[in-house]
């Protein structure tokens, strides 16, 4: 049996702990996160917890008002007199330290229960609604007003492409945009129906409303969005600059045909002037590229940018291409004329030496020199007869400009001669 003293402080206490219990009531009643789910058509994850949250608000409510019951009962009783008698300490034992309330109703067998089971009890089923009301109300607060948002932007950047031709089946950022837009209308009904499914609980956290909004699908269509504004962005870019564009491929074509043509001239040059060598073909004018100018050209004047965008960047690319094959073209079929202006130098240089030496009148070298002169200088030139009388030359020019001094002589493959 508890003393007069015991008795006052475990009903001070239990009637904190009330207090505590109803303020906590109180507070999950008017949670704006319940209100908006006592009035949302749920789905989902959300709908089955919500049923079973709300079965738990009502038996809150009911063991409330039990334990309300019995703290006014031990209160009464207490109250009879200044100085408790026995038997009135007698019964604020039982209704303080026992298992004097009865808990019933709805699936529940009638059951005794004191105090702390009870408290422990509804602070059990307290956390348990309130986890679900803080996460409703947490993603509700952070989802729907980022998708209006990204929506709102969504529609203005759709009007802009619109406007540039980017639209569904005509450009690939056209199809993206129907997709995002209709992914956003999907993820903004699901997290309205369905908010504790973009709900990511914090891992170990036992604490009511423990984690965090799942922002994943949200995130990948803002990026999806990002990505389709830098395409119109470069669709918008490509008609402020498609006439300077378009000229500079002009350029870069007609600079391609011209070298073609050289390379052809050259190589009628080369055919006439070189024997024995083989000459690779010319290919004819870029005509392919210059019909897609023509559709470019075509797209730039009826405004279909999305058309001319894509078909500049290939163009840009295969024009420079073209140039290099005909650079390379022309360097290839020129090589011959090439190899025989580089014979025709080295046999002017040995012969310059020789005269700095005082030997250009010496029979032999003015033979092999008029021998070789002749082959570099008559048309058809062949270059392999050529070069072998360029050597004997330049063999004969070392002999006779190089006193003969005793001591090994270094002869270098150019003819030269280096005396150690």
């Amino acid at each position: 049996m508890l003393s007069r003293e015991e008795a006052d402080r475990l009903l001070a206490r239990i009637g904190a702990e009330h207090e505590a219990i109803e303020s906590s009531l109180l507070a999950l009643q008017d949670h704006a996160g319940r209100r908006l789910l006592e009035g949302a058509e749920l789905s989902g994850t959300t709908r089955e917890r919500w049923v079973r949250a709300e079965r738990t608000v009502t038996r809150l409510w009911a063991d409330f008002d039990i334990c309300t019951q019995a703290l006014g009962t031990a209160r009464e009783v207490r109250g009879r007199r200044r100085t408790p008698a026995r038997e009135d300490l007698e019964v604020l034992s039982r209704l303080l330290t026992e298992k004097s309330m009865v808990l019933s109703g709805g699936d529940r067998l009638a059951e005794h229960v004191g105090w702390p089971e009870l408290v422990e009890r509804m602070n059990d089923g307290y956390a348990e609604v309130l986890d679900v009301v803080v996460a409703a109300d947490a993603v509700w607060s952070a989802l729907p007003a980022r998708i209006d948002m990204l929506s709102a932007e969504l529609r203005r950047l759709s009007e802009l492409a619109h406007s540039v031709g980017v639209r569904p089946g005509e450009h690939p950022a056209g199809d993206d945009l129907e997709q995002v837009t209709a992914e956003l209308t999907a993820l903004r009904r699901e997290v309205i129906s369905d908010p504790l499914a973009f709900w990511h609980r914090n891992g170990g956290s036992s604490a009511p409303g423990g984690g965090r909004p799942d922002t994943g699908r949200y995130d990948t269509a803002a990026r999806a969005l990002d990505d389709i504004r830098r395409e119109v962005d470069a669709v918008i870019g490509v008609r402020k600059d498609a006439e300077e564009r378009l000229i500079g491929l002009r350029d870069v074509l007609s600079r391609a045909d011209r070298t073609l043509a050289e390379a052809r001239t050259a190589r009628g040059e080369v055919l006439a002037k070189i024997a024995a060598s083989e000459v690779p073909a010319v290919s004819g004018p870029p005509t392919a590229l210059q019909e897609e100018l023509t559709t470019a050209a075509h797209y730039r004047r009826s405004s279909q940018w999305h058309r001319l965008s894509p078909l500049l960047d290939s163009l840009e690319q295969r024009a420079q291409e073209e140039l290099e094959r005909a650079r390379e073209s022309l360097s290839a079929v020129t090589a011959p004329l090439a190899v025989r202006a580089e014979l025709r130098g080295r046999l002017d240089a040995y012969k310059a030496k020789a005269a700095r030496l005082g030997r250009a009148g010496d029979p032999m070298l003015t033979e092999r020199y008029d021998v070789a002169r002749r082959m570099l200088w008559s048309a058809p030139c062949d270059l392999r007869v050529a070069e072998q009388a360029v050597r004997r030359y330049q063999e004969a020019a070392s002999d006779v400009v190089l006193p003969r001094q005793s001591g090994p002589v270094d002869r270098h493959p150019e003819g030269g001669t280096h005396r150690e």
